[in-house]
């Protein structure tokens, strides 16, 4: 795999790890529609999977370092009695459903989606529909300090869809967010919060076996560039994010998804 290939994937999970576009159906687009990283060995995926991983969790708690620590730091000691104790607990209940069905599932739906481009196309296109139409229905009347454990553990539901190449974790999460009025600067860091346990546990696992680090050492280059490159370009898109959703909608997002499902479909139907 060439340097370019590899900086062209980190950058594509760092930008769609973070906006509502999935970077599970982006990554395999990019390596298996467009070529770039195709048929790269298992060994080189995986330093490269664990690498990308790495470098939007690093983005993720760097970004938000001090939200984490006195989130942790009320957590322990006031509990639910303190706004920002009480989404340490949200977030612990909200990642819940989406790691029972992710040991459970996660490789029987990866099996059964991954090589199915129309598909992941079709829930590209849909998902951006849903977002859209979610966002544009409902007023912004909660945020993070009116959160109930009802509204965090729905969220955290919607999070089961997002192993479904194409629907998004970020994109579920927010707008489900969205659709209990929660405002969307708000919607949109609850989701970032609730990535961070859920990639690190991702993450730990992978990393708690030894022949990952076979391979990670074999793969060191492919594995630094990775994280690296990830966690700059998730780093500018938390940021970006965050700041364009105060005055914008997501219509930009649906429609990018549209124009990508499309392109997909259409060079599965006439190229592929």
């Amino acid at each position: 795999m060439s340097i370019l290939s590899i900086i062209i994937l980190g950058i594509v999970q760092g930008i769609a790890e973070f906006l509502p576009i999935s970077s599970s159906a982006h990554l395999i687009i990019f390596r298996d529609v467009f070529g770039i990283g195709r048929g790269i060995s298992n060994n080189m995926a995986l330093a490269l999977d664990v690498a990308l991983h790495l470098g939007t969790l690093l983005a993720i708690g760097i970004y938000f370092f001090d939200d984490f620590i006195l989130m942790i730091k009320k957590g322990f000691t006031k509990g639910i009695k303190d706004d920002n104790g009480k989404i340490m607990w949200y977030l612990v209940i909200a990642t819940i459903p989406a790691a029972i069905f992710g040991v459970l599932f996660e490789d029987v739906i990866e099996n059964a989606v991954r090589t199915n481009y129309i598909l992941i196309a079709l829930c590209l296109i849909i998902m951006g529909v849903i977002i859209y139409l979610v966002d544009r229905s409902m007023e912004q009347t909660n945020n993070l300090r009116t959160m109930t454990l009802k509204d965090a553990f729905i969220i955290g539901c919607s999070q089961v869809f997002a192993l479904v190449p194409g629907f998004s974790r970020s994109g579920t999460t927010i707008a489900a967010g969205r659709a209990l009025k929660m405002d969307r600067e708000d919607a949109a860091k609850f989701s970032f919060f609730l990535s961070a346990p859920v990639v690190l546990g991702a993450v730990t696992l992978t990393l708690l076996k030894k022949a990952t680090w076979k391979v990670i050492a074999s793969n060191l280059l492919i594995f630094i560039i990775g994280i690296l490159v990830a966690f700059i370009s998730g780093m500018i898109c938390i940021s970006f994010l965050l700041k364009y959703i105060r005055k914008n909608d997501f219509k930009i997002f649906m429609w990018y998804r549209l124009f990508i499902g499309i392109v997909v479909i259409l060079m599965v139907l006439f190229y592929l």
